[in-house]
């Protein structure tokens, strides 16, 4: 697991063993989780109104049902803040991906966006499924390559061939995508891993249920104590320190999405991580289930 080349949080290399399990072959879809939906009447987080007591702090006119969504900024950005280009929406939620009367028709085999852990959670065990650990997430999504930087081999597009829905031109400015497909795609549509997987990179970040950490342990000294199927880091650890008066756990996300860019954000390989707040969705994270032997 891991790497030493890139960012901080995703090293040290170190080896690990996991035990069988089965994985969805493709992120959940908008399709299987209106099924969901309809079989539990299942309301996600982002279509329920935020509780004060909750967010400290919080101004009144920002506790409304809603989720962050991308938008494109329409000219230059300044620095490095992110509110130039993510923005809470009200209204915004699974159905309505973009809030105001947007909707998922015509996407119904698109990954299911604006899912909390929870929302993931309960879909997974109304499925009779889990998440995934990190240790699970990165060993599929490898395919059976060791040591490769990314899912498919040393090169991010090999002889020309994009292998993956990730950000095409200069993030969050630029775009050179045909227009309408500057978002999710359908599932399927880049070639599968040694496994037989798709979209395990790009397209979507996916929630794991391991809790955050900073960095991954050292490597075992011996080959008698590598770890086996590791859970993460202690809950406690995982609360944002730049957050102190909110402390709502974070999770590892995995795989990097449709906006992931090499000007931005380097994290469409299988070693590379993210951490999340539980209680946080937005436009461009979804997940996938296992089933473990």
């Amino acid at each position: 697991m891991g790497s030493n080349k890139h960012y901080p949080e995703e090293a040290p290399v170190h080896p690990v063993t996991v035990d069988g399990f089965w994985i969805d072959i493709t992120p959940v879809t908008n399709r299987q989780f209106a099924a969901f939906v309809k079989a539990t009447g299942h309301v996600t987080t982002a279509e329920k109104t935020p509780q004060a007591a909750d967010y400290p702090g919080a101004r009144p006119g920002m506790l409304k049902a809603g989720s962050l969504v991308f938008t494109q900024p329409r000219g230059p950005v300044v620095g490095s803040d992110i509110r130039q280009w993510w923005t809470f929406k009200f209204g915004a939620n699974w159905k309505r991906p973009y809030g105001g009367l947007s909707n998922i028709r015509g996407n119904f085999d698109h990954p299911v966006v604006h899912v909390s852990y929870s929302d993931a959670i309960a879909y997974a065990h109304w499925a009779d499924k889990d998440l995934p650990t990190e240790a699970e997430w990165e060993l599929a999504a490898r395919g059976g390559l060791d040591e490769m930087e990314f899912a498919w081999g040393s090169e991010l597009t090999p002889d020309g061939i994009l292998m993956a829905n990730t950000w095409q031109g200069t993030f969050p400015t630029s775009s050179t995508k045909p227009r309408g497909s500057d978002r999710t795609s359908q599932v399927a549509s880049y070639p599968p891993n040694g496994y037989g997987l798709y979209d395990m990179i790009g397209n979507v970040w996916e929630w794991t249920a391991d809790f955050w950490s900073t960095r991954h342990s050292q490597p075992a000294a011996h080959s008698c104590c590598i770890p086996s199927n590791p859970r993460g880091g202690a809950r406690e650890a995982s609360f944002d320190p730049r957050e102190p008066n909110i402390q709502i756990p974070r999770r590892v996300l995995k795989g990097g999405s449709h906006l992931c860019a090499p000007n931005y954000c380097r994290r469409y390989r299988p070693a590379a991580r993210h951490a999340e707040p539980e209680d946080t969705s937005t436009s461009h994270v979804g997940f996938r289930c296992v089933r473990r032997e």
